[in-house]
Order: C-alpha cells, then sequence, then structure tokens
C-alpha cells in the first residue's frame, strides 16, 4: 500500500491531537505542527511511535506568519513530493465586548484561524494539481454561520474560512482535489476551559444532546470527510449536537 500523508495544523491538543492519532492508527505518516507548545506537540509523536501503525514528523512553526509556512512545508517536501490531505485546525478563541478589543487581539485572531488557511493551502495545493488528487479540510465552527456574541473576532475568522472553503472548492474541482469544511459545535477542549461550573451547565442545557462533543467524535468526523466520495466538495457541514 503506498504511504499517504497528512499535515494536522493545530496537532499538540484537542480537536488536533485526537486527529492526528486517528490518522497515524490508520497507517497515515502524520506531520503535526502547533506554535508554541512543543512539549504537547512531542507527547503526540510519542504516542504514535508507542502505537507502531503510524508514523510521524514534528513540523512545529507559527501558521499565522507566511515565512513559518513556507519552512514547514519545506521540511514536509524533503519527506514526500505532495500531501493527500491537509488539515487546516489551529485556532484560538477571543470572548470580549468588540469595542474592548485591542488591535493586536484581533489581528492574532484573523492570522491564526483565517490566514493560516491561506497560507497552508497556498503551499499544499501546487504538488496536488500535479498529482490531480488531494483533499483539503479546514475546521470552522458553528459560530461562523450564525455568530457568537462577544466573539465577533472568532465569528468573522470562522465566516471566512467558510468563504475561502467554498471558493477554493470551485477553484480546485478540474484538478480533483476537494475542499470542505467542518462546522463543529462546543467540543470539549480546552479551548472551552475557560468556562466555569455554571456557565458549563448553562451551555449543555442550550444543546439538545445534552452535552460537547468529544474531541474523538471530531476526530471521527474529519477522518470520515477526508474519505468521503469525491464529489462531495465545497461543503460547510455541521456537527453541533443539535444546536442549530
Amino acid at each position: 500500500m503506498t504511504q499517504q500523508y497528512v499535515l494536522i495544523t493545530g496537532a499538540s491538543r484537542g480537536i488536533g491531537k485526537s486527529t492526528a492519532l486517528c490518522f497515524a492508527r490508520k497507517g497515515y505518516h502524520v506531520f503535526i505542527n502547533c506554535a508554541a507548545s512543543i512539549d504537547k506537540l512531542r507527547e503526540v509523536k510519542n504516542l504514535i511511535d508507542e502505537n507502531g501503525t503510524g508514523s510521524c514528523t514534528l513540523v512545529p512553526g507559527n501558521v499565522g506568519n507566511p515565512e513559518d509556512v513556507r519552512s514547514i512545508f519545506q521540511r514536509i517536501y524533503q519527506h514526500c513530493k505532495h500531501l493527500d490531505v491537509l488539515i487546516n485546525n489551529a485556532g484560538i478563541a477571543h470572548m470580549g465586548l468588540l469595542m474592548d478589543m485591542k488591535d493586536d487581539e484581533w489581528t492574532q485572531i484573523i492570522q491564526t484561524n483565517l490566514s493560516s488557511v491561506f497560507y497552508c493551502c497556498r503551499e499544499a495545493v501546487p504538488p496536488m494539481i500535479s498529482k490531480k488528487a488531494g483533499r483539503i479540510i479546514n475546521i470552522s465552527s458553528m459560530w461562523g454561520i450564525y455568530g457568537a456574541s462577544c466573539e465577533a473576532a472568532y465569528s468573522a475568522s470562522k465566516a471566512g474560512i467558510n468563504g475561502l472553503t467554498k471558493a477554493l472548492a470551485k477553484e480546485l474541482a478540474p484538478s480533483n482535489i476537494q475542499v470542505n469544511a467542518i462546522a463543529f459545535g462546543v467540543i470539549d477542549t480546552e479551548m472551552n476551559g475557560q468556562l466555569n461550573k455554571e456557565e458549563h451547565i448553562a451551555l449543555e442545557d442550550e444543546i439538545p444532546m445534552g452535552r460537547f462533543g468529544s474531541a474523538e467524535e471530531a476526530a471521527e468526523m474529519i477522518w470520515n470527510m477526508a474519505h468521503a466520495p469525491g464529489y462531495m466538495t465545497g461543503q460547510i457541514v455541521g456537527m453541533d449536537g443539535g444546536f442549530f
């Protein structure tokens, strides 16, 4: 069987970590990335190495910085000629009133959540076009569709991902490259760890399923989308426990 390759950004924890472990269990060579939590990223690699079914390479760097992204892909292309799957998962949140948000906070959200998708796609796409094959999965949010009070920047960045996904899918469809996004609801990760107990319970009560989704469920959804029929492209697929 031909070795397959996937890059997962933001893979040191949460959805990214679970997705890296999932793809490695299926025999992929997994390139895992994060900007700062290098020790946690090494822990993910150790788990993959211990399992023994897949293999792993660390490609740390800030995917919101185009120079870092070029360096990351230079390393990737030393291992393989092209990626089979690109998973743009890196993201950060910010809660607060729009009028209180500082310029650098806005810039950081947009660079990390949205610009990173553009930079990584720009580097991944040319070899995919040459091969006439590839899958790009962008991790979005239900707030990119519906908007969240006190999360204007986060909502805007995820809405931008949705627009980029649909436009790029049309651009790459003639090259047999599928581009889709998953609009996740509330997933039980560190990003939602800022909620206190009362807020956690109140939010659960709003979800028809009565609970947060797990990172493992999110990873399973990403895996399924990466192996969906080739005619599926340009879609923003919701997974939110019935929230909307």
